[in-house]
């Protein structure tokens, strides 16, 4: 089973690489797929942020999001139907209730379903 986690960047370890402490900030330009370093001394540098555009990243939550957003629309759709569905059953049963046959059959379940 995949296991969702953070995905690394491989751009902020390229750059600890090449400067380590000289490096004041780091931001993720995720339009261009790198990762800019702002050093103490006022340059700028950026690296890529993948090893491989063809690497598979592991799955994060914002992923499975963006990719299945239509499936989970569904499901949740469906779900609130079928309670919708059981709820409008529930409210005609109760409606029965004024049947005195329904009211002895209820009471004698309750009788026998406590024991």
């Amino acid at each position: 089973m995949p296991v969702l986690q953070r995905r690394q960047l491989v751009g902020h370890d390229i750059l600890l690489a090449r400067h380590g402490n000289h490096i004041s900030t780091m931001r993720v330009d995720r339009a261009a797929g790198r990762v800019v370093a702002y050093l103490d001394d006022g340059s700028v540098d950026s690296a890529p942020n993948l090893i491989s555009p063809a690497l598979r990243m592991p799955d994060t939550v914002r992923s499975i999001l963006r990719e299945d957003w239509k499936f989970l629309g569904a499901v949740t759709a469906g779900s609130f139907g079928f309670a919708g569905v059981v709820f409008a059953a529930a409210a005609a049963v109760a409606g029965w209730g004024s049947d005195p046959g329904m009211t002895e059959l209820l009471s004698t379940f309750a009788a026998y379903g406590s024991n």
